[in-house]
Order: C-alpha cells, then sequence, then structure tokens
C-alpha cells in the first residue's frame, strides 16, 4: 500500500511545485529602480515617451535658433493652438505642445499667454470684481495678446510584411511631427518645420 502511495505523493508535490513556479512567473514584477528618462528606450515599433522627448527638443531648439525669432526686436507673443493627432493610436498631443511650450520658455526668446485656461482666468476676474478689495482686484482688459500661432500636426505612416509563412512578423512605423507659426494679424505662415523618425520591429506570430 505504501510503495503504490509514495510515487502518487511524489507526482503530486512535483506537481504543486510546477505550478507554484508557474503561478510565480505570470506575477507582475515591479523593480525598485530609478529610470533615466534621457536613454532612449523602446519596447516595440509605436510612438513613445523617448521619441516625444526627442522631436519636441528639436522642435523647440530650431524655433529658438530660427531667422524668424532673431529678427524679432523683443520676445513675441504666442499662443499654442495646440497639435493634431493624425495617427492611428491614442497620443497624448498636449504633452507634445506642453513640452515644445516649456522648452522655448527657458530660452526667453518667445512669451506665451496661457490661452488654455482663458475661461478660468474671466471667472477668476468674475470672482475678484464681486469680491474683492478694489486695490487688489485684477484690471479686466488688460491682458497681453498674442502676436502668433503655434500649432502642428503628427501623422504616420505604417507597414506591415505580408501573409508568408514565418515565424515573426516585421512592421516599420513612419511618424513626423509638423509645427508652423502663423501671424495672427496678417495670417501669414512665417516659419514652420518638421521632426520625423521610422522604426522597425519583429514581432512573434505566437505569444501574447
Amino acid at each position: 500500500m505504501n510503495k503504490v502511495l509514495r510515487p502518487i505523493t511524489v507526482l503530486t508535490f512535483a506537481s504543486t511545485l510546477m505550478y507554484l513556479a508557474g503561478c510565480q512567473a505570470f506575477r507582475v514584477n515591479t523593480e525598485n529602480v530609478n529610470v533615466n528618462v534621457n536613454e532612449e528606450r523602446h519596447f516595440d515599433a509605436e510612438f513613445d515617451y523617448s521619441d516625444l522627448r526627442k522631436i519636441t527638443q528639436g522642435i523647440a531648439n530650431e524655433l529658438a535658433a530660427s531667422v524668424f525669432l532673431a529678427k524679432a526686436d523683443e520676445a513675441p507673443i504666442m499662443m499654442i493652438a495646440g497639435v493634431q493627432n493624425r495617427t492611428s493610436e491614442y497620443v497624448d498631443t498636449k504633452s507634445l505642445s506642453d513640452r515644445i511650450r516649456t522648452l522655448l520658455f527657458k530660452t526667453k526668446t518667445v512669451r506665451f499667454v496661457n490661452a488654455a485656461r482663458r475661461t478660468d482666468l474671466l471667472k477668476e476676474q468674475g470672482y475678484q470684481a464681486a469680491h474683492a478689495t478694489p486695490e487688489s482686484q485684477a484690471e479686466v482688459g488688460r491682458q497681453l495678446g498674442a502676436n502668433y500661432m503655434l500649432s502642428g500636426a503628427l501623422a504616420e505612416m505604417k507597414n506591415r510584411s505580408g501573409r508568408q509563412v514565418r515565424m515573426s512578423r516585421k512592421e516599420l512605423n513612419y511618424y513626423k511631427l509638423t509645427m508652423e507659426v502663423t501671424d495672427l494679424t496678417s495670417g501669414e505662415l512665417v516659419w514652420t518645420t518638421e521632426e520625423e523618425f521610422a522604426r522597425q520591429a519583429s514581432k512573434p506570430l505566437i505569444g501574447w
């Protein structure tokens, strides 16, 4: 009787160990390490934070060093109209325009009005007019008007390998960020540039 039960007991024990090891392998593992955001990291061919940082830096550097700004007597005032997402995936385009604005602001070559907060500004001015003391109220009608509008668009093109017998599928993604500055008085396009990149990745046909 014991000779029969012993192999069953060993088999049960081994199965339990394999089950526990399998569960451990599929658990989320979080490492407490510092990630350097300045170091490029790509896990596939999709647009990621490294791409955002790189192309916004390129756009800001080019605009700050442009002939358009060099000819200005003083730092012009701009408003951000935003970046259109013309890709097939979700991209936080406000982060794109926000970072370009932050980088340009640090160069002191451009000034910005906070167009995104105009509704909040009007509410605050209305509140102050009704409740604040006269000497502490913000003056109505004293806001600065922008001279130029900064806007842009992020576009993509994707290529996939065809239906063939293979162990993996290749994909090639191309992205292009176009930015432009428009004179709000004349409507003239006074500056434009683009940053582009492409990345290729291979994905196994079987996996998760």
